[in-house]
């Protein structure tokens, strides 16, 4: 299986630059994954294609504002005269806390953060140490500071929008789920950004259930596959989080035959991280890798909504696996034709 298998050629200007105005207006491509049919719809209407009994299970991470661009020290701080000295630029991006203040990160340029490195944020509000360069290039950083560290962060912070994202984000919320609650993710669980809070009251007055899991969105997200042979590829791991009251939810509903229908990629890899071979969903937490590509037997999950991804990304594979590669594909074709609105800022999909 090979990684140029899941291209599709898409035209730059359909990729979506600003969220809209109303989360709900979005458009909604619907998919048949047995049969490959489709039809157009907008994404309110999805709670036409929702049954009673169902359950709904939404990933409640938190976006953090992950991205920090500081400057190399190139002295001790102690030298007042040398504290003016203008550093090297340097960018961080936070992707996991590992204990208190020692997070993992992608440094750019990696070069010039060695071991030992200290680099300033908000004009010495923030200091980070390069601790060690990891096996994948990523670095260890200890953060020192005064104060309350998220505090800091969401000062000096932004919002680690995807690199295809080049206008700038006005308001920091349209990143972040209405359901969004707890911090760590580097990235946003997109599918999720199309819900309101009003259509979510809707949903439960169907008499469908809504569980909610975490999975922190971290590197996964920006690493291409560079490799030819889909197998090869590894995953970088995320840390999850299941309680068993949403377990337990999600049980029952599979137990009196409802479906389990995943918004976004993110909370399919956290069921079926956690799932066992006969469907049953533990409560837990802990780290996760998991790639799924074609030829994947899906243990737990019966629908999915998610946006559309990246040509030849893992996210591409994971719809082709619980679809059909051709069906996505032609889906994908379609929506291009169509003029759809690309990626993280873009509209869905309901595959079921």
């Amino acid at each position: 299986m090979k990684t140029n298998d899941f291209y599709y050629d898409l035209p730059e200007e359909l990729i979506a630059q600003d969220p809209l105005e109303d989360r709900t207006n979005s458009r909604l491509l619907v998919l048949d994954r047995h049969t490959g049919e489709y039809e157009h719809k907008k994404f309110k209407d999805i709670t036409n294609y929702l049954r009673k009994g169902d359950c709904l299970v939404l990933n409640n991470t938190k976006v953090i504002p992950a991205r920090l661009i500081g400057e190399k020290i190139n002295k001790p701080l102690s030298n007042k005269q040398d504290e003016s000295s203008p550093g090297a630029k340097i960018e961080l991006l936070l992707l996991k806390r590992k204990e208190n203040d020692v997070w993992e990160t992608l440094v750019k340029p990696g070069k010039k953060a060695r071991p030992g490195t200290l680099i300033s944020f908000g004009d010495g509000l923030l200091i980070a140490e390069v601790l060690e360069v990891m096996e994948d290039g990523n670095r260890l950083i200890r953060f020192s500071y005064e104060g309350i560290f998220e505090e800091i962060l969401d000062k000096l912070g932004q919002m680690p929008l995807p690199p295809y994202i080049t206008h700038e984000l006005k308001d920091r919320n349209r990143y972040q789920t209405v359901y969004a609650k707890y911090q760590g993710s580097a990235a946003a669980p997109t599918a999720g950004l199309h819900f309101t809070n009003d259509l979510l009251d809707k949903i439960k007055a169907m008499g469908i259930d809504i569980a909610y899991v975490t999975l922190h969105v971290g590197l996964g997200t920006f690493r291409p596959v560079k490799v030819d042979n889909v197998q090869e590829h590894h995953m970088h791991s995320e840390s999850y989080q299941i309680f068993k009251e949403e377990a337990d939810k999600i049980n029952t509903a599979k137990k009196n035959g409802g479906r389990i229908i995943c918004v976004g990629t993110t909370s399919c890899r956290t069921l079926e991280s956690s799932a066992d071979e006969e469907g049953y969903l533990h409560a837990g937490s802990g780290d996760t890798s998991i790639f799924i590509y074609p030829g994947y037997d899906f243990k737990i999950m019966d629908g999915l909504i998610t946006n559309f991804h990246l040509p030849e990304s893992t996210l591409m594979m994971l719809v082709s696996a619980f679809s059909k590669r051709e069906h996505i594909l032609n889906a994908y074709e379609e929506a291009v034709k169509e003029k759809y609105r690309f990626f993280s800022f873009g509209d869905a999909m309901f595959i079921s």
